[in-house]
């Protein structure tokens, strides 16, 4: 589906950000998204100006476009959660060897264009000789998979989790780093994609299924020793329940609110979980709960964020490069096709990631 041609937002003779952009113009369907064409900034100091190679469909856009996802920028802005692309020009005090190298970044907004700026600070070196649709895969989705599992979790070899969603991006990732770290998945999903998930070595459980927490318990009489739950609302009660002994549930989304009526952000349903996995915590059982935020300390600590950022992203790379990560790609779409990618994520028949190449 072809994009609206949008105007500039830039007054002329204004530096702008970009050769091409999609923008999300206000609360609109994803037939709404509109391209914009600025020209080319100079980047100022400590900044990069990278020319995107791949950037991806992520959990926030969809937010994003109903106005529910909470610090979004004001309207009209470009969407773009993360991006790999090639260092094009630098900013004063930058170093020079970054010329021309392909790098990574966690972007929040932005990342749905042809060049963005960045501050140098941000970029994550990528390995050569990796497809850059592969690395995309593998950003978010792939730093949230690690920090879930052994910084969240801190799963043990031989121990159970349960992935919910386990055929989107992040539970594909997830179960893979999973698998290669001696655990064992039981993974919701579709029972479309039960197939692809067993060669991946998951257990696979319908996620409509009526009896899912007996199906679980089943699969592990004593429960999951970790759960990874994507949803909230009643789903993470469900969660909490099908722990093991000492379990940890790790909440990282409430998917299950997208779709309210009212464009309100999910701050409320957001506050309500918090409370709800704080309650847990005081309970004297043993069990754990916990909100995982890919951005926390962002802001406090900076310099420990970016730090903890590119460890476990270059070791996500690493184990791509080498082979035991694959990634599942559900579909590569031109920049323009972006209306495209948004209603095929949104009709959660994809399998995997969802990747843009401008």
């Amino acid at each position: 589906m072809a994009l609206n041609q949008g105007t500039s937002a830039h007054s002329p003779g204004e530096s702008a950000v970009v050769a091409l952009q999609v923008v999300l113009p206000g609360v609109v369907g994803p037939e709404g998204l509109q391209l914009r064409r600025e020209p080319l900034p100079a980047p100022g100091a400590g900044q990069v100006l990278v020319a995107v190679e791949a950037t991806g469909m992520s959990f926030a856009e969809q937010a994003m476009r109903r106005g529910k996802y909470y610090g979004q920028p004001a309207f009209p802005f470009v969407p773009g959660y993360d991006l790999v692309g090639t260092v094009a020009a630098l900013g004063a005090g930058v170093d020079r060897g970054l010329l021309g190298q392909r790098a990574a970044a966690l972007t929040k907004t932005g990342g749905w264009a042809t060049h963005v700026l960045l501050p140098a600070e941000d970029l994550i070196a990528v390995p050569a000789g990796l497809d850059p649709v592969d690395v995309e895969a593998l950003i978010v989705n792939g730093i949230t998979a690690w920090q879930m599992l052994h910084r969240a979790a801190r799963v043990r070899p031989g121990q159970t989790i349960l992935v919910h969603g386990a055929s989107g991006g992040v539970g594909t990732t997830l179960v893979q780093l999973a698998r290669h770290h001696g655990v064992r998945v039981i993974g919701t999903a579709s029972p479309r994609h039960h197939e692809a998930l067993r060669a991946l070595g998951v257990i696979p459980v319908d996620y409509r299924d009526a009896d899912l927490s007996a199906r679980v318990r089943e699969i592990a009489p004593g429960g999951a020793d970790a759960v990874f739950d994507h949803l909230g609302g009643k789903s993470v009660q469900r969660s909490y329940r099908l722990l093991a002994p000492r379990g940890t549930l790790v909440s990282y989304a409430i998917a299950s609110r997208l779709n309210d009526e009212g464009t309100g952000s999910l701050l409320m349903p957001f506050l309500a979980l918090m409370s709800q996995l704080a309650w847990w915590n005081l309970l004297p059982n043993g069990y754990s709960a916990k909100f995982y935020n890919i951005w926390s300390g962002h802001s406090l600590r900076p310099r420990a964020f970016r730090k903890r950022l590119r460890e476990d992203l270059t070791t996500v790379l690493s184990l791509l490069s080498g082979g035991v990560l694959t990634p599942q790609i559900a579909a590569r779409l031109p920049l323009t096709a972006a209306s495209e990618a948004m209603e095929l994520a949104e009709s959660h028949t994809a399998y995997g990631k969802i990747v843009l190449i401008p």
